[in-house]
């Protein structure tokens, strides 16, 4: 944390001062008007998803197939009981060379290969030479103090199955490999891709990493969860896939075993049908089992082959007691005539290479940890199913979204049914701010659709001023933010039209719907400003410009009446479903925050409300004040206008938070106090019924995608800024920068301590506390901001996404002169039109 005297502008009064359109940025535009900004952290998105739902559905598969090997021979015995292991008895058990004979004589088979084990009752298991056209020969485990043969083992079948899904799928035995080496590669795309995607801004807090709320709901739950999960299970995955890649290729497999300085490779082939059954040699075990027990003491497992051919040696792999793993195997020679020692490799001997090529195995089951490390590769493994689960529902959930958007354009139709849309369509365009000069717009195409028109719906966020000479009829909804100011995505064509000369626009007629509030002087100023324009290039008014005074119902019905004549044929009102009711919450808590100020009081409020009400982070509550008798209104008023707060809280936390700067005034109305800040902050009593709708704002919507983000604010600024962090953290989504600035440190330390928390926890990648005041010379946000344009350009350029919330005065207008400073005007519009500047200020 940062913390400096820098001076904070004069905070205004949180709402109300209002702006005409409170919300800021208006997303990027529709989806067949976007031009989409790649960046590398995308593609990776788009790989990392697209693999997921294709290979990732696969994957399950070998998942839970590698879980089901883990504990396999555990599995096996508990099936088994009595048959691997037999209860011990007193006498010696049976050398090789008596259970080879008692095998050969009983199955008429040669014996190929022994193993034995030094735990007492272990059952050896003796291996018979191929039969004619087979690969591999039979198996049997015997009693190790009769040589009797023992049962099958019951679901060994089944284990042999499991093995050759997970091995190659079911598919012939080359091709098979390659196809599960190919998943491997994908799932280790999907680790390293997802973990770029995550990359935090404080990579060393491993509360950043490995943190999960359980607590989350929705959507965040499963992409904190799905993420979270995936970097435990990030080195497991990569250990597996590398291991995994091994047995797949020959051409790695060999390679490393070159390194390495093992022998190449030999081909198993079957053994030829029809052809001599050769005799294998008489051959005295005994002197050479005698031999290894001299010269490998401590074994606990080994492996004895018997010579195929006259003069061949006794081939012993062995594994010690104090060997590292199950496959540190040493390798002896014992000539079988005279017990005599021919080569001796203990493992410790043996070459790096080939030491660490051992280690393969051991890695890939996890074994080479113990049962420790069994444990963590079996859950990683049933992670599997869990990683396409949740990712499928992430990947449908963002279809269902887009979806949404598109159904709502798609309503536009093709035309009313039964009439042909000829000549040049008319264009509906919109400058929005919140959302509602766009649902309005939209809604008036659907309108003019049905009556026959053909209409062209653009947003004029990425239209140029010279295109509206390819119309002869416009229709522009626009909102206007603050005192006149066009909405920030509309700045860039608003400068183009304001820099064009002389009349190429005539011939064209347009109307204007004006959105604004008119507590502000300069009422719908933008909508007027861009109506004297259009016709100072030579464009002709349809009809007079309306003005709507927030959801005002009979400038809506003057509009739907506008529209009607223009079509010649009756249209529906208008705008009648942006009209939403009050409900009725309840003042249950309010805590003054900074007793002791030099500005006004700034309070905390929260309130209880309908069951079900949901919101989500950015969202406004559009508040309806008294007097401080209670009443609503006064003789010249009949009901006070409504007030915009930004929320504070999430639904998740159980009641709606705001931040309410106390307002004050000369004059005794009201006593000198807000209407609606003084009913929330002083005359209110608690449990008082309180009369407010939720807005949606999508224009200060939440960025819950791993992105970098940027909140910048001052005074009750902070309240759109904490629900923003506060839903970050559900989501799990640490790389989050905050400015913040107040007057003084001792008595403006505002959620000071929630602040400091999210620093330590890591959710705060850095915190910049700004405090006017307390410095000799007076410096702001905007000013700290300025000072580190080299972290802010840094941040950029990883696609984070800009927040502001405040006072429009002063902090809202030098942030946007530094982003000027730093981006030019070019970029800063491009931010603009990415969606990744978004401002709540008033």
């Amino acid at each position: 944390m940062t913390t400096s005297s820098l001076p904070q502008p004069q905070l205004r009064a949180s709402a109300d001062d209002a702006p005409q359109t409170r919300q800021q940025r208006q997303p990027a535009a529709a989806p067949h008007q976007r031009r989409w900004h790649w960046s590398w952290k995308q593609v990776w998105f788009q790989l990392h998803w697209f693999i997921g739902i294709t290979a990732g559905t696969v994957l399950v598969i070998i998942g839970l197939s590698g879980a089901t090997l883990a504990f396999k021979d555990e599995l096996l015995d508990t099936m088994n009981p009595g048959v691997r292991h037999v209860p011990v008895e007193t006498r010696a058990p049976l050398t090789p060379a008596q259970l080879s004979n008692i095998a050969a004589a009983e199955h008429g088979q040669r014996v190929a290969s022994i193993t034995l084990y030094a735990q007492a009752g272990a059952a050896p298991r003796l291996f018979f030479a191929p039969k004619h056209g087979q690969r591999r020969g039979e198996s049997i485990y015997v009693h190790p103090y009769t040589g009797a043969t023992q049962p099958a083992l019951m679901g060994a079948g089944f284990f042999e199955w499991t093995e050759s899904l997970h091995r190659w799928l079911l598919l012939p035995r080359d091709p098979g490999r390659q196809v599960a080496g190919a998943l491997a590669l994908c799932l280790l795309g999907l680790a390293l891709s997802g973990l770029y995607l995550r990359w935090p801004r404080r990579p060393l807090d491993w509360r950043t990493w490995l943190t999960f709320d359980p607590a989350l709901k929705g959507r965040s739950f499963l992409w904190n969860l799905h993420a979270v999960a995936g970097t435990w299970c990030l080195v497991v995955y990569v250990a597996l896939t590398l291991t995994g890649i091994y047995w797949s290729y020959d051409v790695v497999r060999d390679n490393i075993d070159a390194w390495a300085g093992k022998p190449p490779r030999m081909a198993q082939a079957p053994a030829k049908k029809g052809g001599a059954k050769e005799k294998a040699p008489a051959v005295d075990l005994g002197l050479a089992w005698d031999s290894f027990q001299r010269h490998a003491p401590g074994w606990t497992l080994a492996s004895m082959r018997l010579p195929a051919r006259a003069g061949e040696a006794v081939q012993f792999t062995w594994l010690a007691s104090d060997a590292p793993h199950e496959r540190a195997r040493s390798r002896m020679s014992i000539a079988p005539a005279d017990g005599a020692l021919t080569e001796n490799a203990p493992y410790s001997q043996q070459a790096l290479g080939a030491r660490l090529v051992n280690i393969i195995y051991p890695l890939h089951m996890g074994t080479y940890f113990g049962l420790p490390g069994r444990i963590i590769v079996t859950l990683a493994s049933l992670g599997l199913p869990l990683f396409a689960i949740t990712g499928w529902m992430l990947y449908l959930g963002r279809r269902k979204a887009k979806r949404a958007v598109q159904a709502q354009r798609a309503m536009l139709g093709a035309g009313a049914p039964g009439q042909a849309n000829t000549g040049l369509p008319t264009l509906v365009a919109y400058a929005s701010q919140s959302g509602q000069a766009e649902r309005l717009a939209l809604e008036s195409a659907r309108a003019l659709q049905q009556a026959g028109v053909a209409v062209d719906v653009q947003s004029l966020d990425r239209f140029d001023p010279a295109q509206l000479r390819q119309y002869e009829r416009a229709l522009i909804v626009a909102s206007t933010f603050g005192e006149g100011e066009a909405p920030d995505g509309t700045r860039r064509f608003a400068r183009l039209l304001q820099a064009t000369t002389g009349t190429p626009l005539a011939g064209l007629e347009f109307g204007m719907l004006a959105l604004g509030d008119r507590h502000y002087s300069d009422f719908c100023g933008f909508g007027h400003a861009l109506e004297r324009q259009l016709r100072a290039l030579g464009a002709t008014p349809w009809f007079p410009l309306i003005e709507v005074d927030k959801h005002d119902p009979a400038a809506l019905a003057d509009w739907s009446q506008a529209l009607a004549r223009c079509s010649g044929s009756a249209i529906d009102a208008i705008g009648v479903q942006e009209e939403a009711s009050y409900a009725e919450w309840r003042l249950a808590r309010r805590v003054l925050l900074n007793p002791g100020s030099l500005g006004g009081e700034l309070h905390e409020i929260t309130l209880t409300g309908p069951a079900g009400a949901t919101w989500e982070a950015g969202a406004l509550a559009e508040i309806i004040g008294c007097n401080a008798d209670g009443s609503e209104g006064d003789a010249q008023h009949a009901q006070h206008a409504p007030r915009s707060y930004s929320l504070a809280s999430l639904p998740s936390h159980g009641d709606l938070q705001l931040l309410v700067r106390q307002e004050r005034h000369a004059g005794s109305e009201n006593e000198g106090y807000g209407i609606c800040s003084g009913w929330l902050t002083r005359f209110a009593p608690l449990g008082s019924p309180i009369r407010l709708r939720l807005q949606a704002n999508p224009a200060f919507a939440p960025a819950l995608v791993d992105v970098p983000c940027i909140y910048i604010g001052n005074g009750s600024g902070l309240a759109g800024l904490r629900a923003h962090l506060r839903a970050r953290q559900r989501a799990g989504l640490a790389r989050n920068w905050l400015l913040f600035g107040e007057r003084q440190q001792a008595f403006d330390s505002v959620c000071g301590e929630e602040l400091q928390g999210w620093l330590n926890t890591g959710h705060l990648a850095r915190l910049d506390l700004v405090f006017s005041r307390d410095g000799e010379t007076r410096q702001y946000v905007q000013d700290r901001l300025r000072s580190s344009t080299a972290e802010l350009r840094d941040w950029l350029a990883q696609g984070a996404i800009v927040y502001v919330c405040g006072s429009l005065h002063g902090m809202a207008a030098g942030i946007d002169a530094v982003l000027q400073e730093v981006l030019g005007q070019e970029g800063l519009d491009a931010l603009l039109a990415a969606g990744r500047y978004r401002r709540d200020v008033y």
